[in-house]
């Protein structure tokens, strides 16, 4: 799953969709018949994707492929691209008051939805209003010092974005990543929270979609409306294959024209026909200690499992080779601006998890470690971690099973049904958007952390306007995330696109996290 910062994928980057055009389906996830044949097809782009998408609700979706689903059919005000800078997308510009308490957005006014319908400054101020709903579950970045951020229709083509207070954090990502909804579909809606909306989606996106059968696909057509011009391919096609094996025997028989491979498949590919797109997706794939779990209630038997881990051996297992990964020690990614290595990096010592073991009282450590059974890194690191933690005397007992169902659980308060587990999340530039993950009351505290010592670093840095004090900040908070000990952050991996050589364009389409296209539109077939 992807936790999000918004972007959100627990595993970045954390299922269903209720539609007139939706379709019961099987789940043996093979997604023959319909999107079998597409991939021949002249106007067709399909793309093997691995599950079905756990949310597809634009307010509150977090998983990597709800949200690639809502990049399709939505627009943001403003995205944020691979290098972390700014681009607009329905804004056309964005001021930020002198004295840090409003920003100014100006929208475009070329914009129509998919039905036809005038895109204007009701829909955004509509939108919001149901974001900053904390009961809708994605409220995180809309909230300063426990007050809501406020919204204000200047003209149908202006809104005013007003802060309780200044806020460093608020000025940089409030605008960023959400997805704008029309009010003429969605006014009637009652209840936000939930993972579907009983409401047929019309979007400003480059496609509409057509067919989602559950298990098997996701049909999509272009939007004649969109604002970014015509569509080079007309059809889209997700198909849901959960076993990366079987994705690339399908990519092997030109079933699928793209599928994301993992360094170990690349010398099977055959380079006249396919051709290989590693990207860094500034992810941070993890393993996370449950602190309300019994066991691991004390900082010092967390410490002592860190301790017995060996990272480089993890990401030599199920990576092979370190040009496609870096080891993050920080809960920011290597690349982060923000990012600070003066902290405690559990460089492996097993005899200093034995003396912490001994020192927390600690005999015959018993704990489980819930994984993705589908996601092959995963699987090899689960396996290696239980291996690793042996040496330390600590008997681990791996608990494979459905990411997204494994991550409902862990949301759940006061879970203790998960000692361990991994994930991945991929949230952006600014740190106060992971937040959302590490702070007591984040709407992802996966890790069941109750801190309030890094709840006000994280209060004082996002609210901090000189930099230089809010760099002071944030490496204070890195060193206290990583002297809790709640995660072991493992590896920022490279995302490796395979795609048929049919496609072109594909730089044009911009490969990006999460999404993988910015936008599918741009490309087109040979």
């Amino acid at each position: 799953m992807i936790h999000k910062k918004k972007w959100f994928i627990g595993s970045l980057v954390f299922a269903g969709l209720l539609l007139s055009a939706c379709a019961g389906g099987s789940t043996d996830n093979t997604g023959e018949s319909q999107a079998t044949n597409n991939a021949a097809n002249q106007d067709t782009f399909t793309y093997a994707i691995s599950g079905d998408p756990s949310a597809t609700n634009p307010i509150n979706t977090s998983d990597r492929w709800g949200l690639t689903v809502n990049n399709m059919i939505y627009s943001p005000l403003v995205a944020i691209e691979t290098d972390g800078t700014e681009k607009n997308i329905l804004a056309e510009s964005v001021e930020a008051a002198e004295d840090g308490l409003s920003i100014t957005v100006k929208l475009r006014e070329d914009v129509k939805w998919s039905d036809g319908e005038a895109f204007t400054a009701d829909d955004v101020i509509f939108t919001y209003e149901q974001k900053v709903k904390k009961e809708n579950g994605n409220a995180d970045q809309l909230w300063i010092q426990d007050e809501p951020v406020a919204f204000e229709k200047v003209d149908d083509y202006t809104v005013k974005f007003i802060l309780p207070s200044p806020s460093a954090a608020a000025l940089h990502n409030i605008v960023t990543e959400t997805f704008i909804i029309p009010e003429h579909v969605f006014k009637d809606v009652e209840d936000f929270s939930v993972n579907e909306l009983p409401v047929a989606a019309v979007g400003t996106g480059p496609y509409k979609l057509k067919e989602y059968k559950r298990g098997e696909y996701l049909t999509f057509e272009a939007n004649e409306f969109y604002f970014g011009g015509e569509a080079g391919i007309q059809n889209v096609t997700l198909r849901i294959i959960t076993s990366s094996d079987t994705a690339k025997v399908a990519l092997q028989k030109g079933e699928v024209d793209a599928a994301v491979v993992l360094p170990s498949d690349i010398d099977d590919l055959d380079t006249d026909t396919i051709t290989v797109y590693p990207y860094s997706e500034n992810r941070v794939g993890y393993m996370g200690l449950n602190t309300q779990s019994e066991a691991l209630k004390d900082e010092k038997v967390r410490q002592a499992v860190l301790f017995a881990l060996n990272k480089e051996e993890l990401n030599q297992a199920a990576y092979l080779d370190a040009k496609y990964y870096e080891q993050p020690y920080s809960f920011l990614p290597p690349n982060n601006p923000y990012v600070s290595e003066d902290v405690e990096k559990y460089e492996t010592n097993i005899e200093k998890s034995k003396e912490l073991l001994q020192e927390a009282g600690v005999t015959d450590l018993k704990l489980n470690l819930a994984f993705s059974a589908t996601d092959p890194a995963q699987t090899v690191q689960a396996t290696l971690i239980q291996q690793q933690l042996q040496k330390a005397g600590i008997n681990v007992t791996l608990e494979g099973g459905d990411g997204t169902a494994i991550f409902t659980e862990l949301k759940k308060e006061g879970s203790t049904k998960y000692n361990l587990f991994l994930g991945g999340y991929i949230m952006g530039n600014d740190p106060d958007l992971y937040g959302a993950l590490f702070r007591t009351n984040g709407s992802a505290n996966y890790f069941q952390t109750n801190n309030p010592v890094t709840d006000e670093l994280f209060d004082a840095a996002a609210l901090e306007l000189d930099a230089e004090k809010r760099q002071a900040l944030y490496d204070e908070l890195q060193a206290e995330v990583a002297k809790d000990a709640r995660f072991y952050p493992i590896v920022d991996n490279k995302k490796i696109l395979a795609v048929n050589n049919r496609i072109s364009d594909v730089e044009a389409a911009t490969l990006i996290p999460i999404y993988t296209f910015e936008d599918m539109s741009k490309l087109s077939i040979k």
